[in-house]
């Protein structure tokens, strides 16, 4: 290799790299297990200064080397290192910006890196740093905040140095901070607000697929809420029964975070109040479910939905029967119950839901789930009727009880029975 580099041409540069290329051929058949502790920390430290001087020339090169990209019709120098050096091109076009910004904008920086002072990644960070402040900033500004980050190289690795970037102001500038952060601030919301973005997508096996972008002060919301409802899924008690809120898909302790998550969000829709949402259509945003009598009787059957807006990719979304049992339960939807030939024998009113002055009586006479052995507070549970409004149940406190999201699943699931005991508690049986 240092033949190759010595033949090459008499550049300075490429001079020593054919010297540094012979000096790493003499050490090639070294050993460092035969050298003592305090020699292996002198050697590791130094190497970490050469590598961060032998980064800075070939960042320094990159930054001329326009026409090596030119020469092969490359679309860029990162594109030319993609495929010529095998780079990853993430790391080509990183490689990229920071040798730009250092011929171009953060010469103290580029310096650091070639006394060994600044690793790579630290100069990342660094740079980073320094484009994410104000465009209007004072250049001597700007020169503080780069020799104040340059100076904590020593003492901090990457992690803390980006931190310390994204506070720099308070540093450099504590007079205008307040004024620059505030500005700063509205620019990012109003960043956020232009990307924002929502879609639903239908994958065809009974999920769909939601994906967005949201301000971080609606995400912070809206984490907030998810953790309400995430907060009471604890671990089973020694009985066996279980103390949490879940979906129909069960609770357990071990969950993974996502998947409760998931099921939090599902119960944050169920939760919410439809009287408070806009008017569509000409009343209250509703859900219809259209449905057999017979199916809606029976153990098994399935529900046609019919939201405000089909969901994409599909053009019929259903639920099983079950399911629509227990939503007619809590959520405020519209049951349509055909006959045959699919005429509209009833249409179910959402007056049929239970008022708040009704949750409120449940609350003092119930106090919490009363699944047998649950404890889940009244606060986290939701009303049931004993005897299904499909059934000819009424909406009255005589036919209501207080359960959990799992326990009122299990009440709809036909894979269990349930009793009521004289205490007024709900058993479950699993059918066999």
């Amino acid at each position: 290799m240092s033949q190759i580099l010595d033949c090459a041409g008499a550049h300075p540069v490429l001079a020593a790299l054919g010297q540094i290329s012979a000096a790493l051929d003499e050490v090639a058949a070294a050993n460092p297990v035969f050298m003592d502790t305090p020699a292996k920390t002198t050697a590791l430290k130094r190497v970490a200064a050469l590598e961060a001087r032998m980064t800075e020339l070939r960042l320094r090169i990159t930054a001329a080397a326009d026409d090596v990209a030119a020469q092969t019709a490359a679309r860029d120098i990162a594109s030319w290192a993609t495929f010529h050096l095998h780079a990853r091109v993430e790391d080509a076009r990183a490689d990229q910006a920071l040798a730009l910004a250092l011929d171009r904008r953060y010469g103290v920086l580029a310096a650091a890196m070639r006394d060994g002072l600044v690793n790579h990644a630290q100069a990342s960070v660094i740079a980073r740093a320094l484009d994410a402040l104000p465009h209007d900033l004072a250049p001597e500004l700007v020169a503080k905040a780069e020799t104040t980050l340059i100076d904590h190289c020593g003492q901090y690795g990457p992690k803390t140095l980006a931190r310390l970037g994204r506070r720099i102001l308070e540093v450099v500038a504590p007079d205008l901070v307040d004024a620059l952060e505030a500005r700063r601030l509205a620019e990012l919301e109003a960043e956020a607000h232009r990307r924002t973005k929502l879609s639903l997508r239908a994958l065809g096996d009974g999920t769909t697929r939601i994906s967005g972008l949201i301000p971080d002060a609606a995400a912070a919301r809206l984490g907030s809420y998810l953790t309400a409802f995430t907060n009471p899924r604890v671990s089973t008690g020694a009985t066996g029964s279980t103390t949490g809120i879940a979906s129909s898909l069960g609770s357990s302790p071990r969950l993974p975070y996502p998947r409760k998550l998931g099921e939090a969000f599902c119960s944050l829709l169920e939760a919410v109040d439809p009287q408070r949402l806009p008017i569509h259509g000409g009343d209250a945003t509703t859900l219809m479910v259209t449905i057999s009598l017979a199916d809606l009787r029976a153990e098994l059957g399935a529900a046609d939905l019919l939201p405000a807006t089909d969901l994409p990719g599909d053009a019929e979304t259903q639920i099983t029967a079950a399911q629509a049992r227990r939503l007619a339960c809590m959520a405020t939807i519209v049951p349509a119950v055909l006959g045959a030939g699919s005429e509209v024998l009833d249409l179910g009113r959402a007056q049929r839901l239970f008022t708040r002055a009704q949750r409120k009586a449940l609350t003092i006479r119930d106090h919490h789930c009363r699944a047998q052995g649950c404890d889940i507070p009244a606060a986290w549970t939701e009303a049931h009727h004993l005897d299904p409004w499909s059934h000819g149940g009424a909406t009255d406190l005589k036919n209501a009880v207080l359960l959990c999201s799992h326990h009122h699943h299990r009440a709809h699931d036909p894979g269990y029975d349930t009793q009521r005991l004289p205490n007024g508690d709900i058993r479950f049986h699993r059918r066999t």
